[in-house]
C-alpha cells in the first residue's frame, strides 16, 4: 500500500503491507538542562556521565559551527552516507540522522550504515563525546519505517481489549527493533486526539483515541516501556493535530486550527503532562497556525506556544525538535538557514532537516550560525539548546 499523502515525507512516515518493509512525521531557547545524563557507549566502562553544568561547560567551549551542529539532524539520499556527512560528524557538527525509506535496504545494510556514523562520531576532532542522535518514524501499524514491530498501529491499542497493555507491548516491541539495529530515537507516540473518522489522524490509524484521557494514559505506557527499552520517546505534534480535517496537511499548505484556547489545553494539551511524567524525552512541535494561542506563527515558530504552552504551562524541560523544516506550510518564512533561526528564536532545540539533502542540513546550520553571530540568538540561550541536546545524546545507550 502507498499511502498517498506528501505529509508522509515531512513526518518520516512510509507506508507498507502487512507482510511489507514499511521504510520511508514566549519562552527562550534557553534554560537549565534537565534530562539526567547516563552510560553512553563512548566512555570507558565504569565512567562517571557528565553532569549538566559539565554539558553547559562543554557547550560553551564548542566552535560557533559546533555549536550550531549540536541542533540540527541531517538526512541524505541513498544507502550510504556522503563522505561530507561523515566528515561533518567527526569534526562535531552534527546531532544526529534521520532515516528515510531510501536509505534501508536491509536491517545488516542500515547496521553497517550506523557503524560508519559511529566511527565518524569516536573521531579525536569530535569534541563531543555522546552517542549521535539516530532516529526514524515507527510508530506501529502501517506507520513503520523498518520490519518488525510495533505490528499495532495507535487506533488499534486504543480499541484493543487489554489498551494499557497493547501500548505496553508496542513501546517495548519499537524498542527491541530499533536497539537492534542501534537506532536510538523514534519519532513516536502520537499524542493528536483525533475528533472525527477519517480525519488527518484517523485517517491512517495515528491517533490513540477521541478522548484525551485515553491519549494521555496510553501515550504515557508507550513512553515508558520504549524508554525502558533504551530508545528515547518523541511526543508529537504539539499543541496537536487533532482538530486537523482529512486534507489539512502542513507538508501541502499552511494549515490553521481554529479551536480556542480552553479546547486546545483542555483536550489537545491534556496528553502532554501524562507524558512529561513518564519521562518523555523530547517533544516535536507541529506546524500549524492556532489563532487562539498565537495567531501569527506556527507553533514551531512560536515562542509563546514552545516557550509559553510547553515550557512555561507545562514544564517541559527535555529537548524539543522542529517536524521537517522543509514543509510547505513554512514556504512564507522564507529560507531554509532563515525557518532554522526562527525556529530557534521560537525556543526549537532540534531543527529537523528531513529533505534527504546534505545541502539542507548545511543551511540550517549556516543560519542557526549566523543568528549566534549576530546576536539574533542570544548567546546564553543558544547554549543551553545545545547543552540540552548533548544531555539527551549522552543518556542514551547505542
Amino acid at each position: 500500500m502507498r499511502l498517498p499523502r506528501a505529509w508522509l515525507r515531512a513526518a518520516g512516515l512510509a507506508a507498507a503491507g502487512a507482510t511489507a518493509v514499511a521504510c520511508a512525521s514566549s519562552g527562550p531557547a534557553g534554560g537549565e538542562a534537565s534530562l539526567p545524563p547516563g552510560p553512553g557507549p563512548s566512555r570507558a566502562a565504569g565512567s562517571q556521565a557528565p553532569t549538566p553544568s559539565q554539558q553547559a561547560t562543554q557547550a560553551a567551549a564548542l566552535s560557533p559551527a559546533q555549536l550550531a551542529g549540536q541542533r540540527v539532524i541531517f538526512s541524505y539520499a541513498g544507502q550510504r552516507p556522503p563522505a561530507a556527512l561523515l566528515s561533518l560528524i567527526a569534526h562535531g557538527e552534527v546531532a544526529g540522522v534521520i532515516f528515510f525509506s531510501g536509505n534501508v535496504a536491509s536491517a545488516a545494510q542500515l547496521s553497517g550504515v550506523i557503524r560508519q556514523l559511529d566511527a565518524a562520531d569516536a573521531a579525536s576532532t569530535n569534541p563531543v563525546r555522546a552517542p549521535l542522535l539516530l532516529m526514524t518514524d515507527q510508530e506501529g501499524g502501517p506507520v513503520r519505517r523498518l520490519p518488525g514491530g510495533p505490528s499495532l498501529s495507535e487506533k488499534q491499542v486504543g480499541k484493543s481489549a487489554d489498551p494499557a497493555a497493547a501500548a505496553r507491548t508496542a513501546g517495548t516491541q519499537a524498542a527491541a527493533n530499533l536497539r537492534g539495529i542501534g537506532l536510538n530515537v523514534n519519532l513516536a507516540p502520537v499524542l493528536d486526539v483525533f475528533r472525527t473518522a477519517g480525519d488527518f489522524d484517523d485517517q491512517f490509524g495515528r491517533s490513540y483515541s477521541s478522548n484525551p484521557r485515553t491519549v494521555a494514559s496510553l501515550g504515557a505506557d508507550f513512553i515508558a516501556a520504549q524508554q525502558g527499552g533504551g530508545v528515547a520517546a518523541t511526543a508529537k505534534h504539539f499543541p496537536g493535530l487533532g482538530t486537523a480535517a482529512t486534507k489539512q496537511d502542513t507538508d501541502f499548505e499552511p494549515v490553521t486550527l481554529n479551536a480556542p484556547a480552553a479546547t486546545l489545553r483542555a483536550v489537545d494539551e491534556l496528553p502532554y503532562p501524562a507524558a512529561i511524567s513518564a519521562g518523555v524525552k523530547l517533544v516535536m512541535a507541529s506546524w500549524a497556525v492556532y489563532p487562539a494561542l498565537d495567531p501569527g506563527r506556527p507553533a514551531g515558530l512560536s515562542a509563546r506556544i514552545v516557550g509559553g504552552e510547553l515550557r512555561s504551562r507545562l514544564g517541559f524541560g527535555g529537548v524539543t525538535i522542529t517536524d521537517a523544516l522543509e514543509a510547505d506550510a513554512l514556504k512564507s518564512y522564507g529560507s531554509i538557514s532563515h525557518r532554522a533561526l526562527l525556529a530557534a528564536q521560537a525556543g526549537m532545540d532540534l531543527i529537523l532537516c528531513s529533505a534527504q539533502s546534505l545541502t539542507e542540513g548545511t543551511e540550517c546550520v549556516s543560519g542557526l550560525e549566523g543568528g549566534y553571530g549576530s546576536g539574533a540568538l542570544p548567546k546564553a540561550g543558544f547554549e543551553a539548546a545545545a547543552a540540552r541536546v548533548i544531555a539527551l545524546r549522552a543518556g542514551l545507550p547505542h
